[in-house]
């Protein structure tokens, strides 16, 4: 196998006001507005040796990529194998919606079951780098799943907070893989108050969404892969089940390296936000043409990732929609779970009902002409379905 390359990474950039900070100090959030950061990498080395050519016989995982990944001389000590998830053709969905071209992006086979596990992975490598001991982690499930496996694989110290009606498969997964989890009645917002307490009096780093400067950069993989996967032309659509929103930003940050190193021009798939309407700050920031996304009041899903009432990084989310020419969805809570079984019926894709739900989008945007039949659309499935037997037919 080729070995992997250096990171090029130099330093940490505000994604708002574009302070520069160090990046080989611990960062959590910019130091002058409190918004998130943004690693920046030597893409003009990077490019010598990232090109679809040089990637073959690299190993197939997310640290393929490493040229433009932190720490990445730490990926052998740290990953489980995260990343290079199947790019599925759906042609069954695809002939039911009437669509030509429908993809899945599957992250199902991750390690713990979920797209989280790149995030965690990236971040867990820089916070073993910089000599952290102990983690601090709010949750709305999976992340703490990933959180737990990925410190006790790297010999880190795992406090989770996750609200006490998280699925029960989930909760025993973090118990098992040895994290000190709290249970709490609320939601992740409620978990992330917890956590900020603990890391103030215990030390602990805190590794909430996009107030640590890394999970995006494992996240923005998934981004790399659909060019790596559809030989270097991006797709003109991505729906994207959209709780705290790491993924999506970090794909589109993804999409502008790549053109600066030269791999892609200036097209961008156009981005689509999918939410429950029984959480959607984001849907409702968009429609009343907001920079900021009010806190969502009495939010419920069946879909735990995406029960996310007041997203930290909601501008960016926003700014992601407005740069790609895209929009936000809100989807009928109750349609999730039949989409999760059309998945299964018609694909063999066990899916969460956060992936579940770009299904419904996706029809919804169908129907009112914002997205074309003939286009090439990818749906991303976030994580497997099997973290949700609460949510399967009774036998």
């Amino acid at each position: 196998m080729t070995k992997l390359p250096a990171s090029t990474l130099t330093h940490l950039e505000c994604s708002i006001c574009d302070a520069r900070h160090e990046s080989d100090e611990l960062q959590t959030i910019c130091r002058g507005c409190g918004r998130a950061l943004f690693a920046r990498y030597d893409l003009d080395a990077a490019k010598q040796t990232l090109t679809r050519e040089g990637l073959g016989g690299r190993e197939a995982s997310m640290w393929r990529y490493a040229e433009v990944m932190p720490a990445s001389e730490l990926a052998g000590s740290v990953s489980l194998g995260e990343g290079m998830t199947p790019l599925l053709a759906a042609p069954r969905l695809g002939a039911e919606l009437g669509c030509d071209d429908l993809l899945v992006k599957d992250e199902g086979g991750n390690p713990t079951g979920s797209f989280k596990a790149r995030g965690i992975a990236a971040a867990m490598a820089m916070a073993k780098r910089l000599g952290v001991t102990d983690v601090g982690m709010p949750t709305a499930g999976n992340a703490g799943s990933a959180a737990a496996a990925y410190c006790a694989h790297s010999g880190i110290t795992a406090h989770v907070a996750m609200p006490a009606d998280t699925p029960p498969a989930i909760i025993q997964e973090v118990l098992n893989l040895g994290a000190d989890l709290q249970l709490i009645d609320g939601l992740i917002n409620d978990a992330g108050r917890i956590i900020a307490e603990g890391c103030r009096e215990h030390g602990w780093f805190e590794m909430s969404t996009l107030k640590e400067p890394y999970r995006v950069e494992g996240k923005k993989t998934m981004g790399y892969e659909l060019w790596e996967q559809l030989d270097g032309v991006l797709p003109d659509v991505v729906l994207y089940p959209t709780g705290g929103g790491t993924g999506l930003i970090g794909m589109w940050k993804a999409f502008g390296e790549l053109e600066a190193m030269g791999l892609i021009g200036s097209e961008r798939p156009r981005m689509y936000v999918v939410q429950s309407d029984g959480c959607a700050p984001i849907v409702r920031a968009w429609s009343e043409g907001a920079e900021r996304a009010e806190p969502w009041q009495d939010a419920a899903t069946v879909a735990p990732g995406i029960r996310v009432p007041a997203p930290f990084a909601d501008d960016l989310i926003l700014q992601t929609l407005r740069e790609s020419g895209g929009t936000a969805v809100a989807v009928p809570d109750e349609a999730i779970v039949p989409a999760m079984r059309r998945f299964g019926r018609l694909e063999g894709i066990d899916a969460c009902p956060e992936g579940a739900s770009t299904l419904i989008g996706l029809e919804l945007l169908l129907a009112d002409g914002t997205i074309q039949p003939d286009e090439r659309i990818v749906l991303f499935n976030t994580g497997t379905g099997l973290k949700h037997p609460e949510l399967r037919p009774e036998v």
